[in-house]
């Protein structure tokens, strides 16, 4: 008996639709399929099994960049330089409060050669350095790591840093850093019999103050043994910070890298010494040297170097504020003066200030939150996406820098009532969550924030109690990042005494 088969061709509708099925292959090629033998159909049915996977593979990657979510808002300004110039024609916290106000919270731009998101929100802080912290690296350019060291706290993030921040913390935590008031007191009534009489730079000299406090935290007593060599390595490394990273004899760079060996080598002598001494230390280097684990030589060199360097110029800038806005509020600067007298009054001549005392200065303590707030020293800080990732509806791209804006967070007037006044008392009541963020925020904020407010509160008390008035000269003035310039008159003035200085 014979059968007949009929072939029919597909309809344009069934076709396409069988296109995506597992029948293609006997639907669209009828008349080959009855005819090949089974090895052709087989090599067939294989060929057209690839082509389909890799369709699929093709239509799947599509459907994925058409999913991603869009860039933030704003713009990339030219090739290569991005918006540099804009950035650093002006005040920089003006151009990124103009960029705030045209594109909100988050917005896009490319500054130093990096495309980068700027966050200025409470909430897209906490969630770039503290929800989300292990999705952003810290990233700062290879020049730096360079000349602070490889090792250092700053550029780590995983079980090294928090390694590296437990041993930090245990130096600078309130219960060792409390024995040191004394010895904070002896260095700060030194610079002030220094400045007597005498026309000073009170940023330089608030650096050399915090310079010898920071050394003190870090070797102890010790440290008059090494200071005059450490400060003269130290100088020579922060005049090449900022300069081109260009390794040859005679430039900025160059001779700051010279210093930085110098110092590594100082620093091998000095835990040489400790060695061979066998006995504990209760400072930073006794810290990083009793851990069990052993940090290498290197390692210690590399944090020491990176510790002075965050000690000094911010705090150093913070006082500086501190003197500008006491002379330009009066009112603010009585009410200190006050605190401060009264706990000289309850001491004998001659007695230190202990730890007890800095804990009765609460008129001081918020004098220092709104100098920390108003000046906001720490205007932004550098991360890097590790990842794509999603936020607030916006692509935050792999390898993107993205920089939390706490002077922006800090100046909003949703935030903080005028917020360009300078008003201590807005922080009788504890500021919310994620809004004041003078020390940073997260894993990566500053281990250091109870000895730099330490340091500060015992030279205000020695500053008020021994000068009644504070008269600020005109021509004070401000670098772009927070940090006062040099040549700008500022001075002390007290019936026994006066100093004359420049900021």
């Amino acid at each position: 008996m014979h059968h007949t088969i009929h072939l029919l061709p597909l309809t344009q509708k069934q076709n396409k639709k069988a296109f995506f099925t597992s029948s293609l292959l006997f639907n669209y090629f009828p008349f080959f399929i009855i005819k090949m033998d089974s090895s052709a159909l087989f090599f067939t049915f294989s060929a057209a099994i690839i082509i389909l996977y890799f369709l699929r593979c093709l239509i799947s990657q599509r459907h994925r960049v058409s999913s991603k979510p869009p860039l933030p808002p704003g713009t990339m300004g030219w090739p290569y330089v991005g918006e540099t110039f804009q950035l650093y024609s002006r005040d920089p916290n003006v151009f990124f409060a103009s960029k705030q106000k045209r594109y909100g919270s988050v917005f896009k731009t490319h500054v130093l050669g990096c495309p980068c998101v700027m966050i200025s929100s409470p909430e897209a802080a906490k969630f770039v350095l503290v929800t989300k912290s292990h999705l952003f690296k810290p990233t700062f350019p290879a020049s730096k790591e360079r000349m602070l060291g490889k090792q250092a706290i700053f550029f780590h993030q995983g079980d090294y840093h928090t390694k590296l921040r437990k041993l930090v913390l245990r130096a600078f935590m309130p219960e060792s850093i409390r024995d040191m008031v004394p010895d904070i007191e002896s260095i700060a009534q030194d610079s002030l019999r220094s400045w007597v009489g005498t026309k000073i730079n009170t940023y330089q000299e608030m650096k050399t103050y915090t310079f010898n406090v920071a050394l003190l935290s870090i070797f102890g007593k010790d440290e008059v043994l090494y200071r005059e060599d450490l400060k003269r390595c130290y100088y020579i490394l922060e005049k090449g910070y900022n300069s081109m990273p260009v390794n040859l004899p005679g430039t900025l760079f160059h001779k700051a890298m010279k210093a930085r060996k110098e110092l590594s080598q100082i620093l091998a002598r000095i835990l040489s010494e400790r060695r061979d001494e066998r006995s504990s230390h209760n400072d930073l280097l006794g810290s990083f040297m009793g851990d069990k684990e052993e940090l290498t030589d290197e390692q210690i060199a590399d944090n020491i170097i990176g510790v002075i360097f965050a000690a000094r110029d911010t705090t150093a800038s913070v006082m500086t504020w501190i003197l500008k806005y006491l002379a330009e509020n009066p009112n603010v600067l009585e009410a200190v003066t006050e605190e401060q007298m009264v706990i000289s009054k309850s001491k004998e001549e001659g007695e230190s200030l202990t730890w007890g005392d800095t804990k009765k200065m609460p008129v001081t303590s918020r004098v220092i939150q709104e100098t920390l707030r108003v000046a906001s020293i720490l205007s932004f800080t550098f991360r890097e996406a590790v990842e794509d990732v999603e936020y607030e509806g916006y692509l935050i791209p792999k390898g993107w820098k993205v920089l939390p804006l706490f002077r922006n967070i800090h100046h909003s007037a949703d935030i903080f009532s005028n917020p360009g006044k300078f008003d201590p008392s807005r922080f009788e009541v504890a500021p919310k969550p994620n809004t004041f963020m003078p020390f940073g925020n997260g894993t990566h904020s500053c281990p250091g924030n109870e000895l730099a407010k330490l340091e500060i509160s015992i030279m205000i008390h020695h500053l008020t109690t021994k000068y009644r008035c504070l008269e600020l000269a005109t021509g004070f003035s401000m670098g772009h990042l927070r940090f006062p310039k040099t040549d700008c008159p500022l001075c002390l003035l007290g019936s026994r005494r006066s100093i004359c200085s420049t900021t």
